[in-house]
């Protein structure tokens, strides 16, 4: 069974930077297709960035160029390098992981199977 457990949220202040962990176990992490999410108005969680079996990425227009998804193979952790956040990046941001998606389908939530319980991100004016 895969578990997913995120850390490395805090408060910031706009302009400020964090970085995301999301600890795999249960599995290899560079043999999963892993993702971050977050809740987003009326849907339950909207993709926020993903990565392939080959480290292609893909990030959500709201964060590209400001966020940078990385794997540790070695270490079995997902990362989410946040800059330039802004007072609407705040939210809990999900990790999330599968054997295998429809890469079209990535920032869909139900096309996920393993989810860790979440990190918040809260950023201040």
């Amino acid at each position: 069974q895969v578990q997913l457990v995120e850390s490395g949220g805090a408060s910031v202040q706009a302009g400020g930077s964090l970085r995301l962990a999301c600890s795999v176990s249960g599995a290899i992490s560079n043999s999963l297709f892993m993702a971050w999410f977050r809740p987003a108005p009326g849907k339950e969680r909207e993709g926020v960035g993903v990565i392939n079996l080959d480290g292609k990425t893909q990030y959500a227009a709201s964060v590209k160029g400001r966020f940078t998804i990385s794997q540790d193979g070695a270490k079995n952790i997902l990362y989410l390098q946040l800059n330039s956040l802004q007072v609407d990046d705040t939210a809990m941001y999900y990790c999330a992981a599968d054997p295998g998606i429809e890469w079209l389908m990535w920032a869909r939530d139900r096309a996920w199977t393993y989810w860790g319980q979440g990190t918040q991100v809260t950023v201040s004016s």
